[in-house]
């Protein structure tokens, strides 16, 4: 198989009223969104800090930080995509992809298979190795309390 690595990323935003909600390339339907720099879209930095973890290329502030301009607003399609081109000048292809969003609200139960399908197209993965999942944290913590979103990200990638 040659060269098999794992990589593993976390980031969590803060919601606020009044912003869009943009988790996995997909608009989602809420009375409040991510605060960031870029379009805030947790998932998807979750996912960009697994895949350049696994080929020890660094971190996503590293590659697009958040004090540069040129990224202000920016589309984080347009991060991951960036991304999975850095890895493939390096030699490494995706092989699969799981993600766990934690957020109380509003459920994602029917955004799921949009985020999969959107995901494993970035990442040109088949959709099957491509896994999303969502959880509550039963009210406990900023995620519980509906502070914010938090998203864990587990890859493999292969060279």
């Amino acid at each position: 198989m040659g060269d098999f690595r794992v990589g593993f990323g976390y980031d969590s935003h803060r919601l606020e009223a009044g912003l869009k909600l943009r988790l996995g390339g997909v608009d989602i339907a809420s009375d409040r969104g991510c605060v960031a720099h870029s379009d805030g879209d947790a998932v998807i930095h979750a996912l960009c800090d697994a895949l350049l973890g696994a080929a020890a290329l660094g971190d996503i502030g590293t590659h697009f930080p958040d004090n540069d301009m040129a990224f202000k607003g920016i589309d984080s399609t347009v991060l991951l995509r960036r991304t999975v081109e850095l890895l493939h000048q390096k030699g490494w292809q995706v092989h699969n992809a799981d993600v766990t969003i934690v957020l109380e609200r509003p459920k994602l139960v029917d955004y799921k298979p949009l985020m999969q399908k959107c995901l494993a197209e970035l990442l040109q993965i088949p959709v099957g190795a491509m896994s999303v999942k969502a959880k509550s944290n039963e009210g406990m913590g900023f995620t519980g309390h509906g502070e914010g979103v938090a998203v864990m990200a587990a890859v493999t990638v292969v060279k």
